[in-house]
């Protein structure tokens, strides 16, 4: 033993650390240096998950007015003022797990679903409403990408805008519609949703009849059942085997499923479990178009974040009231002057 081992001097090589200890610096050294990378990826993967598209480009200003937002006491970091979103669901992706789950292409696509959710201001209350997709509407012209625009038309069914269109057709023929300026627009796919739905491990849902419906590929008793992301896709879709088979009781089930979806996402923990918390995210992200105010992950955190007072409870589900259309049984028009007031509330 030497004379510095021996006193516990500190002088010459006991000033280094010990081995062990080096070692664990180094490993935990390494773990951040790769968690940043991780954590780097991850962004950048997420973020290229988002397709945008730049509605307000495309339609200009002939649009409805925007809300004024009303200034409140004290500065916020976070936005707090009313929106409106105009949301589908589609299946205008193409790929591999859409088409396994029943959608087609980008050039047959057509939007199944179409809601306007209105954020009250303060962002503490929500109104969700379900446009059905078999309203006949007055399609009014709308500018291609391609250049030049599509005729407008009367008596058409409202989920035509998306098809003859795209996004921009879509939100110029709710806003003509409805006469309420959609601020953001929100587009989830089929393998979106169906992956959403397996993330979050599942949905609940009680129906209260029996349903059997050999086109979506749904048969559930009436009672309540636990439903992977495919089945909740199928009951979303289904139509003909409930009720008379119109779009207005799919309605119901879609509404059902949004309620336990958001009550799912605010008690998932997800702040706490970062890996459950990238697997939702990946999942949103993944089967999602937006305007391009909302194309980034920062834009869609922001908004989340701005959302942290809106609990499901809090969130009201109605159906723009409709009436048989006159010149088809089968389709439906709006009733009015229920459907104006209820889209004046909105504004």
């Amino acid at each position: 033993m030497t004379r510095h081992e021996e006193r516990g001097d500190p002088g010459g090589r006991a000033g280094r650390r010990p081995r062990p200890l080096r070692i664990a610096g180094l490993t935990l050294a390494g773990a951040l240096v790769l968690g940043a990378a991780a954590a780097g990826w991850a962004y950048r993967h997420l973020d290229r998950n988002i397709t945008g598209v730049d509605i307000d480009g495309t339609l200009g200003d002939d649009r409805p007015a925007r809300a004024v937002a009303t200034p409140t006491a004290g500065a916020s970091p976070l936005p707090t003022g009313s929106l409106n979103i105009l949301v589908l669901g589609s299946d205008s992706r193409s790929g591999r797990a859409n088409q396994e789950l029943g959608g087609g292409d980008s050039g047959g696509a057509r939007s199944d679903t179409a809601m306007v959710v209105h954020l009250d201001a303060g962002r503490t209350r929500a109104t969700v409403v379900s446009i059905p997709r078999d309203t006949l509407v007055t399609r009014p012209a709308c500018p291609l990408s391609s250049g030049g625009s599509t005729a407008p038309a009367h008596g058409a069914m409202f989920n035509s805008a998306y098809e003859v269109g795209g996004p921009a057709c879509a939100v110029k023929t709710a806003e003509s519609l409805t006469g309420v300026r959609m601020d953001h627009y929100l587009e989830v796919d089929f393998s979106g949703f169906a992956r959403l739905v397996d993330a979050l491990g599942g949905v609940d849902v009680t129906t209260t009849e029996d349903i059997d419906d050999d086109l979506s590929h749904l048969h559930l008793k009436a009672g309540t059942h636990h439903l992977d992301g495919e089945r909740a896709l199928a009951l979303a879709r289904t139509r003909h085997g409930i009720g008379d088979g119109s779009d207005l009781g799919r309605i119901g089930l879609q509404q059902m499923l949004v309620k336990d979806l958001l009550q799912r996402l605010s008690g998932a923990g997800l702040l706490t479990d970062p890996a459950k918390l990238y697997r939702v995210a990946d999942a949103v992200t993944a089967g999602l178009t937006t305007d391009t105010g909302l194309d980034s992950l920062d834009e869609l955190v922001s908004l989340g974040r701005s959302l942290h007072g809106l609990t499901a409870d809090r969130v009201r589900t109605v159906t723009m009231p409709v009436v048989p259309a006159p010149s088809d049984p089968n389709r439906v028009v709006a009733e009015e002057p229920r459907a104006s007031r209820l889209w004046a509330s909105l504004r």
